[in-house]
């Protein structure tokens, strides 16, 4: 598979200067609703470009997947679409989707296959709660263990069995790194209760653990813990999981339909703040790949 690069990405790429590839699930009405898609969109492009890095939006457009896309392109992703997980990618290519919005795994490999060792994402999917009979674990776990590219990210969703997802990316050899911070984080909130195996206090050091893993096909996972003004409350949040969990199990909902439903559960119980809570984390995220970047492209 060879993605089609926007003119800016080839360009920065060719000259060795620094990108940052996106996924487009959170910004269609997958991930956000209308108008916050639009806003988090315009807000991780701005980080990405103040930080003098270049943003390479990826996305399956009319059956070609791409790496990065022009302005004039951006209102084709805030809408419907089909979610593309890194499985799904010759699918959506030999069936021609229309818009196949890129789950993590799905722009972790694309990025890969671009020549982008930099990729921001709201939150990582991991090892779901039960997956010792369900065997439900991410397929984001997997692309972080098979591609060279160092994804930031505001940790796992709260959902998730967190303990279990950091023993699988030990198992895998992913290094994961805490941002300025000692913590595990897990998306909404600056602490999942569990310890980041190592805190990395500048985006030189990350680079350089990008250039002395010892598994050259895998990649490194930054977590970066949500702006504290931006933070849930964690003991609303649990109270809230614990009731969207159970609602999940009584309706039988399971694998990828879990996300959307917890988060929508979220959403309703916080009276619309997980929304703000998730713009600052994607913002933030974006302007700490995009030092990452601009170290890694320095050398």
């Amino acid at each position: 598979m060879h993605p089609v690069l926007s003119d800016d990405v080839a360009h920065a790429i060719a000259d060795r200067q620094p990108v940052v590839a996106l996924e487009s699930t959170i910004f269609s009405n997958l991930g956000l609703p209308s108008p916050s898609n639009a806003e988090a969109l315009e807000r991780c492009i701005a980080a990405i470009e103040a930080a003098g890095a270049v943003p390479a939006v990826t996305a399956v457009l009319d059956g070609v997947a791409r790496v990065g896309l022009a302005r004039d392109e951006h209102p084709r992703i805030l809408g419907a679409a089909r979610k593309a997980a890194e499985r799904d990618l010759p699918v959506a290519i030999a069936q021609g989707w229309t818009f196949g919005a890129t789950t993590v795994s799905a722009s972790v490999a694309l990025a890969a296959a671009a020549g982008v060792s930099v990729f921001a994402t709201g939150g990582i999917g991991g090892v779901h709660r039960g997956a010792d009979s369900t065997g439900d674990v991410s397929a984001d776990l997997d692309a972080l263990a098979h591609h060279p590219v160092i994804t930031v990210c505001a940790g796992a969703k709260a959902f998730l069995d967190l303990a279990r997802t950091l023993e699988y990316l030990e198992t895998v050899g992913v290094p994961v790194l805490g941002w300025q911070h000692d913590d595990f984080p897990a998306f909404y909130t600056r602490s999942s209760g569990l310890r980041a195996p190592h805190r990395v206090d500048s985006a030189k050091e990350v680079a350089a653990v990008l250039s002395n893993r010892t598994r050259r096909h895998s990649g490194v996972l930054v977590a970066v813990p949500i702006p504290q003004v931006a933070e849930l409350d964690p003991s609303e949040l649990d109270a809230v999981l614990v009731r969207a969990l159970a609602d999940c199990d009584a309706a039988g909902i399971t694998g990828a339909a879990i996300t959307p439903f917890v988060l929508g559960r979220i959403a309703q119980a916080t009276e619309g703040r997980s929304i703000p809570a998730n713009l600052a984390l994607a913002e933030q995220n974006a302007r700490v790949a995009a030092g990452i970047a601009v170290a890694v492209a320095a050398g």
